[in-house]
């Protein structure tokens, strides 16, 4: 069974992965931009790896803000990320793929730019079911605190009443009130 710590760990290395796809899609998609004005008149898709690049750049931010504060929250917004970034992804593949059928598209270019887009996905499929795990693991965490601190009240409630006792002896108690011995 996979521990806390090492869900924590494997969720920031995939978060700075999906940072580097990020930043790498943006990149290719600003090249493949500039390329397009040089071209032909920019059509629909040519901007799709930058906005599937941020989509994974915030979803990577969002994932080192989840393994540093685990709360129910940042876990929720962390898998919101890693849906859009999902999407995003899917539309950039399904963008770059149309691309590819024009004349006088970049080949290689394209390529990279739906190779990024599938490991975006995958990082992105990863991360989420990871966040599930670590929400399952937290939520046992705290359960597991709050047994503890509920038995440790328990105990301290019967020393007080050893305690309160005469020579050790406990107290007898009729409708809520004590008799001595």
């Amino acid at each position: 069974m996979c521990t806390s710590r090492k869900i924590i760990w494997s969720l920031l290395v995939l978060s700075v992965l999906e940072m580097g796809l990020g930043v790498s899609s943006i990149a290719l998609g600003a090249v493949g931009i500039s390329r397009a004005h040089a071209g032909h008149k920019t059509q629909q898709g040519d901007a799709s790896p930058v906005w599937s690049g941020v989509c994974f750049l915030i979803c990577g931010l969002c994932g080192m803000l989840c393994a540093k504060k685990r709360t129910g929250l940042v876990m929720i917004l962390f898998s919101a990320c890693c849906i859009c970034g999902l999407i995003g992804g899917i539309l950039n593949f399904q963008f770059v793929r149309a691309l590819v059928k024009r004349p006088n598209s970049v080949h290689s270019l394209h390529l990279a730019t739906m190779s990024l887009a599938c490991l975006g996905i995958s990082s992105c499929t990863l991360s989420t079911w990871l966040t599930c795990r670590l929400a399952s693991s937290e939520q046992q965490r705290m359960f597991l605190e709050r047994e503890h601190s509920l038995h440790h009240s328990h105990e301290m409630a019967e020393k007080e009443v050893l305690d309160n006792s005469s020579n050790g002896i406990p107290q007898i108690t009729f409708n809520g009130r004590s008799a001595s011995p």
